[in-house]
């Protein structure tokens, strides 16, 4: 069992990056609330240009504009805390509801081309570092870097041209049907939207799966050169429990970080992929913002993709106490 104030180093190491990421999010809002406040005049985009100068200015005054920057600001911070993103331009809709809504299909196609990407990525970097002059690794590493350098858009014309032109295997655009099961709806629960979700979630795996297979190779190949490893096969001990018990262990915080930052980037740039496949989340949101300069909306995204890497970077921090006996000790 873990010493007391082992477990207390540990615990100090997660403020610390508690602290830091409630300052990044401040930082995030305050870009936002800029981008909200000074790229174009939210009096003007709520009312139409008959609107006189004086309901103007009366309606500036009554949505606290002409308060100090740093009320306004932090205003704008306790309602982003409490859900409050503002009003959409172009939908005058609740921002928030709004990604409520979208925010669903953006993270089915995230978690599934995680659980690919990872499916693949962890056996293939394991193989390709043990097995690294093979015929098979070297085939490997040379479709990891086909998958890296095809971009996404062409990527998914292609997926479509093949399986949906001309195979006539998987539907080429849009979500399929949704159920709700334990209260979560999602169309993974159903063969309709797996089959919906399928191409786009391989085209947002395949990048991904190259970079995090080539870091597990990497870091297999740098602990398989070490002492403490060649010792263990002096010993005897065999391949298979020196492969996955000590070197696959002391490889896993960098593979940790580059999974985490990996999928929390997709929320960021999956815009792409959505278009392409028509898919109904949080990129064809932000297009539509951008294409229509919905301000709020924009803004609102922005903290969103900020808070999705703080939180990302919170979890990936708190593995490490879990996997790393140094922070438990207090050596980092």
């Amino acid at each position: 069992m873990a010493h007391p104030s082992n477990w207390n180093s540990g615990m100090y190491f997660l403020l610390a990056r508690i602290l830091q990421a409630t300052i990044v999010m401040l930082c995030v809002a305050l870009v936002g609330f800029l981008v909200f406040q000074y790229v174009g005049d939210p009096v003007l985009a709520m009312v139409g240009q008959e609107t006189t100068i004086e309901d103007r200015e009366a309606l500036r005054e009554s949505l606290g504009l002409n308060d100090p920057i740093l009320i306004q600001y932090a205003r704008y911070v306790a309602g982003a805390v409490q859900g409050d993103l503002g009003i959409s331009y172009s939908f005058n809709r609740d921002v928030s509801e709004m990604i409520a809504d979208r925010l669903p299909a953006t993270v089915e196609l995230v978690l599934l081309s995680g659980v690919l990407s990872l499916i693949l990525a962890i056996p293939a970097g394991i193989y390709t570092g043990i097995r690294r002059k093979g015929g098979l690794a070297q085939t490997i590493m040379a479709l990891s870097v086909i998958g890296v350098s095809i971009p996404s858009f062409l990527l998914g014309i292609l997926m479509i041209l093949v399986f949906s032109v001309w195979l006539n295997w998987l539907p080429s655009f849009g979500r399929g049907d949704t159920v709700t099961w334990l209260g979560i709806r999602s169309s993974l629960f159903t063969w309709d939207g797996l089959t919906h979700a399928l191409m786009p979630a391989a085209v947002l795996c395949l990048f991904q799966l190259g970079v995090i297979l080539r870091l597990i190779r990497a870091e297999m190949l740098e602990v398989l050169r070490t002492d403490y490893i060649r010792f263990a096969f002096a010993r005897g001990i065999p391949g298979q429990r020196i492969y996955f018990h000590h070197a696959l262990k002391n490889t896993m915080v960098p593979v940790v970080t580059a999974i985490g930052l990996q999928l929390s980037s997709l929320f960021a740039f999956s815009i792409i992929t959505e278009r392409v496949f028509q898919w109904p989340g949080m990129g064809s949101l932000l297009l539509h913002a951008i294409g229509q300069s919905d301000i709020p909306l924009l803004a609102a995204y922005l903290i969103f993709v900020g808070l999705v890497f703080t939180l990302s970077n919170l979890v990936i921090d708190a593995v490490y106490v879990l996997i790393d006996p140094r922070i438990r000790h207090g050596a980092v």
